[in-house]
């Protein structure tokens, strides 16, 4: 009994114990295969082929990779020397020089549009008529009683030269003498009274007629024949805006003050040019026009007017353009590309090619000015080769190739093209 008894629990002990070492087995496996697999990628990661193999091999033969230890594929070019512009890039807005809200200084109904919509008008074309008649018979009025009082005036003078001999000879007393002077003087005063109720029926008559006051551009047409206008009212009949010439207000930063001041100061012309969003396609030619009279404290910028003459009407008022004010033109600087510029915590610097070991070596530079793809630096000479990119892999004295520039493979093809045909210059 003993004995059948404690069987079971022995049964069950052993059966708990088979999948535990069951585990211990794949453990172990695991563990052998990772080690095999961490040295294969161990093995591929090393240098294919000795040293000897290398030397052996023929050029050309395969790709060099970063373990071949092979020079490193670049391009480069040489630094140049010349001239150079700092410049002052800003956000602007094209702004017309004059910009006329035309309304009617007479009341009445308009008769005749005389413009269209768009059109390029000069000083003095008709743009609008007002009916004229109520005007026309106001000033016929006025011219008629101008003559009915100046007719009272001669015959008052005349009457005033009989009075005059008549004293003269003691024959009337002076009182009469007066008053016949004093009515003169009246009827002067009323003549006077009624040309200058001519000359504003005659202004007004004229104001019927609305001409433009400035060159320039017609807006979209603001009413139709057959309104009726108010005298002085506030809202406008035609807008007119000049364009010929027109002006760009961007801001600058109070840094550049001084700089910019002391070449107005002496007497140069500072030249702005206009650069469409892009910053790349050019729209106009200027120069500047002047700075504000104070520095915006909440921004620390002052704002800037620039001319342009817009032959072409190509700046449109109230367009935002990339506004460039050349401050100054640097001499004979050495000019290389921008892309050729690396920088670290410290400073800028460059990878020089030594042409003769075909060696880079990098040299810290001092960037003068950059206009975004070119740049003027020193610490380098003119005629030097500096890279441009493939900086990834460059290390001081690194070999390297130049590579050719793209489109300039053998006999003119661009990289890609089918043999035997010629590549075209952009």
């Amino acid at each position: 009994m003993i004995s059948e008894t404690n069987t079971p629990p022995i049964r069950d002990k052993e059966y708990l114990q088979k999948p535990k070492e069951k585990r211990h087995s794949t453990i172990w496996i695991v563990l052998v295969i990772c080690v095999l697999a961490g040295a294969g990628y161990w093995l591929s990661r090393r240098p294919s082929g000795t040293t000897t193999a290398t030397q052996d091999a023929p050029k050309g033969s395969g790709k060099k990779g970063k373990g071949a230890g092979g020079p490193t594929p670049v391009s480069a070019e040489k630094v140049k020397q010349g001239d150079m512009g700092v410049y002052i890039d800003a956000l602007g807005t094209v702004t017309p020089t004059y910009t006329v809200s035309i309304t009617s200084r007479v009341a009445g109904q308009i008769i005749q549009v005389a413009y269209r919509e768009g059109q390029i008008v000069h000083k003095g074309d008709l743009l609008l008529v007002i009916d004229p008649r109520p005007y026309t018979a106001a000033l016929e009025q006025a011219e008629g009683q101008l003559e009915r009082d100046q007719a009272l005036l001669k015959n008052a003078h005349t009457d005033l030269a009989r009075y005059e001999a008549a004293y003269a000879q003691h024959a009337i007393p002076e009182q009469t003498l007066a008053t016949q002077q004093a009515t003169v003087n009246q009827d002067e005063g009323t003549v006077k009274l009624d040309q200058g109720n001519v000359d504003a029926a005659k202004v007004n008559v004229d104001y019927t007629k609305i001409t433009s006051p400035i060159d320039g551009r017609v807006g979209l047409r603001l009413v139709d024949p057959g309104n009726i206008v108010v005298a002085n009212g506030t809202t406008s009949l035609v807008s007119i805006t000049q364009l010929q010439p027109i002006t760009v207000i961007f801001t600058m930063a109070e840094d550049f003050i001084s700089q910019v001041a002391a070449q107005t100061r002496a007497g140069n012309t500072l030249e702005v040019d206009a650069y469409e969003r892009d910053n790349k396609t050019l729209l106009a030619k200027g120069r500047l026009l002047t700075l504000d009279n104070q520095i915006d404290p909440a921004t620390g910028t002052v704002k800037v007017r620039a001319q342009f003459a817009n032959t072409d009407n190509r700046l449109f008022p109230n367009e935002f353009v990339n506004a460039r004010l050349l401050v100054k033109t640097l001499k004979d600087v050495n000019i290389v590309p921008s892309a050729a510029l690396q920088r670290n915590n410290d400073a800028s610097y460059v990878y020089v090619i030594n042409t003769d070991s075909n060696t880079v070596m990098s040299r810290p530079v001092t960037v003068l000015t950059t206009d975004g793809l070119q740049s003027a630096i020193t610490g380098v000479q003119p005629g030097e080769t500096v890279v441009i990119d493939g900086f990834d892999k460059l290390q001081d004295k690194s070999k390297v190739v130049v590579r050719q520039p793209r489109g300039q493979q053998d006999n003119g093809a661009p990289e890609g093209a089918p043999s035997g045909h010629k590549g075209h210059k952009q």
